[in-house]
């Protein structure tokens, strides 16, 4: 039988269909799919009816998140005239509080499968909000540091939990994805500001004791409207929308942990360096406010990027997609390292414009490849190798600035774009048959 695509919607002509029935109509599902659309409006409601709410507060959570973990880098500017200490002394307090954000991310993934997403995610917003008020009651830096370590380990627990809790939610996942993500850039935004501004109008504890308050609240806000689901764990299904071989789909997990630790670093130094990198190659002498809307503009992009994309992924091939996010990034890097002045902003906001999208791919394609039983330990594992490699991008800055300026800087960060492309590339020539023969077998027969 004829069937024409329009949009995301098969429709069959009148008078063709199962039993006669005219114009029936297939809408691709979540998973990948397509289904009859009056089946899928039919169940919606009764699946999930808080679904959006759900979403929502996993939205928030990207925000506070993010938010949380940049509040100590803001505050620790005042606490230098509090305590006479070095910047550096004392910004090494917010070390293990960093190296805590990644390595308790694999715990939090297992609970999160094993146990439930709704309580692991409560969990954070409170154990968020009991550490935040321990670090603004501190009496010495001591206790700052253990309510620091502690901050990182709750909020360890969105990324992997909140992010697979997204992906079971969703009916979209590509734009769901891609607005978390812009949610989490505001965290992100809006850490440093409203940080500042409180520490320097009412005191640094402040600082600590709002987001403590909006956490604990949104914790409540989260246990009554979102319901139990610990009995989801043992339903959750144990078979991926793209499924593979065994030795294909072990050869495409180790892959993706070595795109987890290539993108970690891109990611970080690119976003780390990027105010210091405009300062030094723009070639005019900028003031610094100056130079944080410059910066603050170039990330602008890489958010518009996110939403994009988010669009693009349900009807571009994921895996090709990938690719070319991965290869757009490459580029745009090695623009910078050749640049200056305002075609140097070009190229930055290519390279921003190539990382940010390529997280929002990245989370999709792995929830693609992988089965909701597993999604937040494999998620644990992406954002464990992710964000444990923030520490090694710092140091390969000021390493590399101080033999050779950020020319050196991009040209170390650019040879790691370039093994992100070959894994990516990689990927994309493993899954392409796969992903071929499961476009087929979705359409409609004639």
């Amino acid at each position: 039988m004829d069937a024409r695509l329009i949009g995301p919607v098969w429709r069959q002509p009148c008078g063709a269909g199962i039993g006669g029935e005219a114009g029936l109509r297939y809408i691709r599902s979540a998973a990948g799919d397509y289904r009859l659309m009056s089946d899928i409006q039919a169940a919606s409601p009764s699946i999930d009816p808080t679904a959006k709410l759900s979403i929502g507060f996993v939205n928030w959570a990207h925000v506070l998140d993010h938010y949380v973990m940049l509040v100590f880098p803001t505050v620790v500017l005042s606490l230098e005239a509090v305590y006479g200490r070095s910047y550096a002394e004392l910004i090494a307090l917010g070390t293990a509080s960093f190296a805590a954000f990644g390595i308790f991310s694999l715990p939090a993934g297992w609970l999160g499968d094993r146990w439930s997403r709704r309580n692991m995610m409560a969990t954070f917003y409170f154990g968020c909000g009991i550490s935040l008020a321990l670090a603004a009651v501190a009496p010495n830096l001591t206790i700052l540091a253990v309510a620091l370590f502690a901050l990182g380990a709750f909020a360890a627990i969105y990324h992997p939990v909140g992010t697979a809790l997204l992906i079971e939610k969703a009916t979209s996942r590509g734009r769901s994805l891609a607005f978390n993500g812009v949610c989490g850039n505001l965290g992100v935004a809006f850490a440093a500001g409203i940080t500042a501004l409180l520490a320097s109008t009412v005191g640094w504890r402040w600082a600590y004791v709002v987001p403590a308050v909006v956490c604990i609240l949104s914790g409540a806000a989260f246990l009554w409207f979102v319901p139990e689901d610990s009995r989801l764990a043992k339903r959750r299904g144990t078979t991926a929308d793209v499924r593979f071989a065994p030795w294909l789909a072990a050869t495409i997990f180790v892959l993706f942990a070595v795109i987890a630790v290539t993108a970690g670093l891109v990611f970080n130094v690119a976003t780390i360096a990027l105010p210091k990198i405009i300062d030094d190659k723009v070639g005019t002498a900028l003031p610094l406010a100056l130079v944080g809307t410059v910066a603050t503009v170039v990330f602008f992009f890489g958010a518009i990027a996110q939403l994009a994309v988010g669009r693009l992924v349900e009807m571009v091939r994921p895996h090709l997609l990938f690719l070319g996010a991965a290869v757009l990034q490459f580029i745009g890097i090695v623009w910078a390292a050749y640049s200056s002045g305002l075609m140097l902003l070009v190229a930055m906001t290519v390279t921003i414009t190539g990382i940010y999208a390529q997280v929002t791919i990245n989370d999709y394609v792995i929830a693609r490849y992988t089965a909701d039983a597993w999604r937040s330990r494999v998620y644990s594992v992406r954002y464990f190798l992710s964000f444990i490699v923030s520490s090694a991008a710092v140091g390969s800055i000021a390493f590399f600035y101080a033999r050779g300026g950020f020319d050196l800087v991009l040209g170390f960060t650019a040879a790691i774009g370039f093994g992100f492309v070959i894994a990516t590339a990689m990927i994309a020539i493993l899954v392409n048959d796969v992903e071929r023969e499961k476009a087929r077998a979705i359409q409609p027969a004639e």
